[in-house]
């Protein structure tokens, strides 16, 4: 289970690839004293910033789902898979939170997996 989070986590990296328009840092969602709500942002803002930024989102993202489970695993191969359906989620409603499209996509492939959640 946490393995999917982690490689779920992933795949926000290309979200931000796909639906790029005109790039900005992703320190233009930071606040004065440099911290960005990861909890706030949008599939658009992800969509709109630049790879190197995308990438470091996803490395944080990761990172809290491994920790909220307590895991330090990460599976690329389910990453790929999840990956392509954050990707569709976030094209389909830019104005969603990326933590909205993560969850969305985690329901999902636990049901596919069949894992029932306390």
């Amino acid at each position: 289970m946490s393995k999917i989070l982690a490689a779920m986590a992933v795949s926000v990296v290309c979200a931000a690839s796909t639906a790029a328009t005109a790039q900005v840092p992703l320190t233009s969602y930071a606040d004065a004293n440099g911290f960005i709500d990861v909890q706030a942002l949008t599939c658009a803002q992800l969509a709109g910033t630049f790879q190197e930024d995308a990438d470091a989102l996803s490395a944080w993202y990761s990172g809290w789902y491994n920790g909220l489970a307590k895991k330090h695993f990460l599976d690329l191969k389910k990453g790929k898979v999840v990956e392509h359906e954050v990707i569709l989620y976030c094209k389909a409603n830019p104005g969603k939170k990326i933590i909205e499209a993560l969850a969305v996509v985690f329901k999902d492939e636990r049901a596919k997996l069949g894992i029932q959640m306390k």
